[in-house]
């Protein structure tokens, strides 16, 4: 028994000291890197190189072709929000004094398609009526234009006015204009199916126009936020502010228009006229101009003083809109020098016709302000 306890401690006191007795350190030698031989390399295949660069211009130019394809669609779709900012104000006013905004785009909604009922339903008529009238009045108008001393000496000598009334009595102007009735028929429908999904679209987008503005925001490094915040909101207002000024000058122009023109003795055509009008002083710069030739032309026919009268009621009406309405319904929306309002209405009609002369200017104004926030800053720190 007591050689088996010897037996037992001396074994355990063995294991003891070979555990507590320290160990000498092994020395781990290092892994050799691995060295790349970049001669070894092998250079890249001008197949592979071209063959990738060929496929990036064909992806490129089907992109591009793919716009241009669907370009009156984008179009509308660019029109539409800008409408829908245009818009936005009203709803606004309606969300400041608590009314839930699904409640104000209703009723502002509503209050569109009012005033789009409104004008089928009782200026269509009248406006195509007095149409009529002035193209069925327009070779007798010429005949009387003829009378005037100094165009019937070129009337003599090229028969303008003869040739005029069979240009329009022919329906050579048809086929001119629209192609004939075939075309007339699909300029009808394309301009009711822009009509509608223009509509479509303005609605879709005041409803949604929130969560626009925050899909916008969230494309912005989140440091950086508030300040793209910042750009959108005044870029947003701009536009918003611009669309508001024009529905506001076209609809004062073509006020003032008819109500001259009932005054001055053209009330047989005051409507249409008016209607001329409103879509000429869309267009930037050159529309007023348009509007008064579309109008003085009609009053020559009617009689020298009529005419006469009428260039006199646009100039002076032009400087009341240059000088007074203008800058004071623009003010503080649209910072765009003159000369550059000119050059972007004109590439902006040249690129997109009248929806891109329209547009030209908030557009510039927005690229203008990034410039002024973003590009001048860092010119002048570096």
């Amino acid at each position: 028994m007591r050689s088996a306890l010897r037996r037992l401690f001396g074994t355990a006191g063995r294991g003891a000291r070979v555990i507590l007795t320290p160990r000498p350190i092994e020395v781990i030698e290092p892994v050799p890197p691995i060295l790349h031989d970049l001669s070894a390399r092998s250079a890249p295949s001008p197949f592979k190189f071209g063959f990738l660069g060929a496929v990036g211009v064909l992806v490129a130019l089907a992109l591009a072709q793919a716009v241009l394809t669907v370009q009156s669609v984008l179009i509308l779709v660019v029109m539409a929000m800008f409408l829908a900012l245009g818009l936005s104000p009203a709803v606004e006013f309606f969300t400041r004094r608590r009314m839930p905004r699904p409640f104000a785009v209703t009723v502002v909604t509503i209050a569109m398609l009012a005033v789009i009922a409104l004008g089928v339903t009782a200026l269509v008529p009248v406006l195509t009526q007095q149409t009529t009238t002035l193209m069925r009045n327009l070779p007798g108008l010429l005949n009387n234009l003829a009378q005037q001393p100094q165009l019937a000496e070129l009337d003599e000598q090229y028969d303008i006015v003869a040739q005029a009334q069979d240009f329009i009595t022919s329906g050579t102007l048809l086929n001119s204009l629209f192609g004939g009735l075939w075309g007339a028929g699909r300029l009808v429908a394309n301009l009711v199916f822009s009509v509608i999904v223009t509509v479509v679209l303005t609605i879709y987008f005041l409803a949604s126009l929130p969560t626009i503005k925050e899909t916008i925001y969230a494309f912005a490094p989140a440091s950086r936020r508030p300040r793209a915040r910042y750009l959108a909101d005044e870029i947003f207002r701009g536009v918003s502010g611009y669309i508001t000024g024009m529905f506001v000058i076209v609809s004062v122009a073509s006020v003032a228009a008819f109500i001259f023109m009932n005054i001055a003795g053209l009330g047989e055509y005051s409507l249409a006229l008016a209607f001329v009008v409103a879509m000429f002083c869309f267009i930037p710069v050159v529309g007023s101009f348009l509007a008064m030739a579309a109008v003085a032309l009609v009053g020559f026919a009617v009689s020298p003083a009529i005419g006469i009268a009428t260039i006199i009621y646009f100039l002076i009406y032009q400087q009341f809109d240059a000088y007074v309405l203008y800058p004071n319904v623009m003010r503080r929306t649209v910072k765009v020098p003159a000369a550059l309002v000119v050059l972007s209405a004109i590439i902006g009609g040249m690129l997109f016709g009248v929806i891109g002369a329209v547009i030209a200017i908030p557009t510039l104004a927005a690229v203008l302000l990034l410039f002024r926030e973003i590009v001048q800053p860092a010119l002048d720190a570096s």
